[in-house]
């Protein structure tokens, strides 16, 4: 783990804070509160993380969606001051490491087609590209790349 920060599991009472880093990280494009309720309700197929810092706030977050054999990133973002310290690598370790506990064989994931930073970083973890959806990011119309790591 990176620092002196902690992992846990991501709570209701943790989507105030998520909230506030999806629209400073995500603008227009950012999930709303529901569709982290919604996440949040769906014990059997999810598993959403916090990243916790030094003075317990969140600086940090990360879902898988496991269906069967498959599973799905669902979001990973890390605050922008902590960007490059290596949290976004230990959020995704989590989500796959659960990924293996359920017997997941394939895991898939959307990111921005003009983040390079994050590619590199799951092309690091075995996640190779797999197409594109165009006008994927609603409203701005960004284009995702598709990426899977069979394994």
């Amino acid at each position: 783990m990176t620092g002196l920060t902690r992992l846990a599991r991501m709570r209701w009472w943790h989507l105030s804070d998520v909230l506030t880093l999806e629209r400073q990280l995500f603008g227009a494009d950012r999930w709303t509160a529901a569709m982290f309720w919604s996440e949040l309700a769906e014990h059997a197929t999810r598993h959403y993380l916090i990243a916790v810092g030094e003075s317990g706030d969140v600086i940090g977050y990360a879902g898988l969606c496991t269906y069967a054999t498959e599973a799905y990133v669902q979001t990973l973002a890390v605050r922008a001051d902590r960007q490059g310290s290596g949290m976004g690598r230990d959020l995704l370790v989590a989500l796959l490491a659960e990924a293996d506990r359920r017997r997941v064989t394939t895991v898939a994931l959307e990111v921005r087609a003009d983040n390079a930073t994050a590619q590199r970083l799951y092309l690091r973890h075995g996640f190779e590209l797999a197409g594109l959806r165009r006008g994927y990011y609603q409203p701005s119309g960004a284009d995702a790349v598709v990426m899977v790591r069979a394994g």
